[in-house]
Order: C-alpha cells, then structure tokens, then sequence
C-alpha cells in the first residue's frame, strides 16, 4: 500500500469521526457524554472503537525482529519513534521525510472500523518493523513476551503528562470535551482516561525493566542529556553509535526541527480533525511546564494522591530537571 493510500485512509478515518462528533454534539449542546467514547477492556477505559476490535490485538502475532515502542500517551512518543526510525535508516533524513510517522511506525492498537487498522498495517509491513503502542505491560499481545521482542518503554512524569494529555483532548477530534483542568487532573488520578491509570501503567513496565529484551527510558533523561539517551538506544538496538550518526539523529530530532517537519508534527491533517490553532501537535516539550498549570492546593492534593499510588514502588521520576 502506498504512502499516499494510507494517509488518504488516516485522513478518510478521522474525518469520519469528527463528523460523528459535530452530529453529537449538534443534538446536544451540552458536555459530551464519554460513554459514547470510549469503552473497557480489562477495566480500563479504552477508546470505543479500539475495544471493538480488541480480539484482533490480543491475537497480533508477533515477528522476533519486531521492536515495540511503548509509552502512556503524551510521553514523548512521537520524539523517540522518530530517533529510532532514525536509528534504522542510518540517519537518512530524507528516507524519513518520504511518509509520516504514524505510517513508518504504525499503532498496533488503532483501529477505526475497516479504515484505519494498526494490526492490517503491521501485517502488510516488511520486516524488521517498528511499531508503537500504549498498552501496559499486561496488556501487550502474549507474542510479544513469547518471541522476545526488544521492547523500549518511555517514561514521563505524570504532572507534565497529565498537563499534555489536556491540552490532546482539547484539541484532537474524538475526545469528549475535558472540563476544567482541574477536573481532568481528577479523572486522570482515578484512571479516567484512556489507557487507564498512569501510576499502574508505569509500574507494569518498571518491573519488566530487568528483562534483557526491554529497555526503560526517562522522558526527562532525554532532554537532560539527548546525546547520552541515542548511544544508549543505539547500543540496545545492536547498532555502532559513531559520532557523526548520533549527532544527525540529534540534529533532526530535536524539538524545533520536529515542529517544523510535516512527517512528525502532523499539520497535514485540518483543523476539524486536529485543531493546532487550539494548541500544537507539538506543543512544548519540555520538563516542568506544570508548573505553569497546578494550583498549589492542586499540586498538594497531587502529590498526597501520588504517594499512595506509587507507596512501594522503587520507580522515581524527575518533575523539574
């Protein structure tokens, strides 16, 4: 399937949803009801449409050359997808410019009826294939676990994630309307998001860190020392970090080029699908803009909920660097 095919489908699949919305949300003005949006699995809430088709993921047969990137949505998913994309082409900047991102590193779990399919894509993909999801641990097909795959997990603090996430929902096509901050750092501590809790999902990687296969990342890692974070990727995925690779990886991945580059900061999709006039694909990228958001009665009530969640947990992330 050509480039051009797929993005005529990832556009025709998000069209047809903003449309599903703007008809909901003509026949009623008022706050969107999320059960129209998202459903379960294994008790966790999960977009409508990917639980649907839930049996066609859990079924997903894996290849052991596979590499599995895995994060909580809004977690810098996008940044490392394209290093490591990067990493494959041997820092062929313009091979990576030929599609977008979300075609070279497809979403497993991404389906919207019989248009936009992350398993029909991955299945029609040569190998050695590079995909992403933001499944926990728990949840990522068995195959996976069975042939080994190298899997690389990107960890964010929740503050910024939970800042992030907000502004998604405000601004892409299939979200409910979010309320207030406030309100959403609340569901966000009850798990009420897609993708569940970000405290469970984090932790469910944390213990899979010791496995040779798995590689644990810090978001936070990443913007301290980028140069250090590539070599590490690069050394885990077999490949000679030299010099001048590592540092054209670090050239074309950083944040201002990766805002500017239409295969990564999605402006190819309109405004009724992702509206970047509410707020950019690509947003800030940086550590600590929080701070910017939480109250300090807010942050307390955080922090306190935080600890409970996470008592037990050798896990530590970084809120400011």
């Amino acid at each position: 399937m050509s480039p051009m095919h797929l993005y005529s489908l990832w556009y025709l699949s998000t069209y047809l949803c903003a449309c599903e919305q703007v008809y909901h949300c003509m026949m009623d003005s008022s706050k969107f009801d999320s059960s129209s949006y998202f459903g379960r699995i294994h008790g966790i809430l999960m977009y409508k449409d990917f639980v649907e088709f839930w049996d066609d993921v859990e079924a997903f047969e894996a290849r052991p050359d596979d590499l599995v990137i895995a994060t909580y949505p809004k977690s810098g998913t996008t940044w490392l997808s394209e290093i490591v994309d990067m990493i494959y082409k041997e820092g062929d900047v313009e091979k990576c410019k030929e599609d977008a991102i979300f075609n070279r590193v497809p979403y497993l779990e991404c389906r919207k009826e019989d248009v936009m399919n992350g398993v029909k894509q991955l299945k029609q993909m040569a190998s050695p294939r590079i995909m992403k999801t933001h499944l926990s641990a728990d949840l990522l097909p068995g195959s996976f676990w069975e042939k080994n795959c190298k899997m690389i997990y990107l960890c964010r603090n929740a503050k910024d994630v939970v800042v992030s996430f907000y502004y998604f929902f405000l601004m892409v096509a299939g979200h409910p309307h979010p309320g207030s901050f406030q309100e959403f750092v609340e569901k966000f501590m009850d798990g009420e998001v897609p993708y569940g809790s970000w405290y469970r999902h984090a932790k469910s990687w944390w213990e899979k860190r010791k496995k040779p296969h798995v590689l644990f990342l810090f978001y936070e890692d990443m913007q301290e020392d980028i140069k250090r974070e590539v070599i590490k990727l690069m050394q885990f995925l077999g490949r000679k970090p030299s010099e001048e690779l590592v540092d054209k990886i670090v050239q074309h991945t950083s944040f201002h080029e990766m805002k500017n580059n239409p295969s990564t900061n999605y402006t190819m999709l309109p405004d009724e699908i992702m509206n970047q006039k509410i707020s950019p694909f690509m947003r800030k990228g940086i550590v600590g803009d929080w701070k910017n958001h939480f109250t300090v009665a807010l942050n307390e009530k955080f922090d306190t909920h935080y600890e409970q969640e996470m008592k037990g947990s050798t896990l530590k992330l970084q809120t400011e660097i």
